[in-house]
């Protein structure tokens, strides 16, 4: 299993728009990866290690997918139209990673 995670720097000035995230971006996500994507998270960091300290990232959303090539296949006719909302939902730059989950 493969799992797409999208993580949104928790930077000076960012602004994230979570209501807009969970009701709009996500479920848009979903009809345009169809059956490939197996499942969805989203988080909103809290805080860091320390009490009191700033979370690393401000959100992070996690796609999961039976391999790299169904990301691949289903993300790329549709990524114009998903990394085009971005702007609607947050002012930072994403960072992206695809890992292996192994439990």
């Amino acid at each position: 299993m493969i799992k797409v995670s999208v993580l949104y720097p928790n930077t000076e000035g960012s602004r994230f728009d979570m209501p807009y995230y969970l009701s709009n971006h996500i479920p848009m996500v979903q009809q345009k990866l169809g059956a490939a994507l197996l499942g969805t998270s989203v988080e909103q960091g809290l805080g860091g290690v320390q009490p009191g300290s700033p979370p690393a990232y401000i959100a992070m959303g996690h796609l999961l997918f039976e391999s790299t090539e169904a990301f691949q296949q289903s993300f790329g006719p549709h990524s114009e139209a998903i990394v085009g909302d971005i702007p609607n939902y947050t002012n930072t730059q994403p960072t992206i990673q695809i890992s292996e989950v192994k439990l």
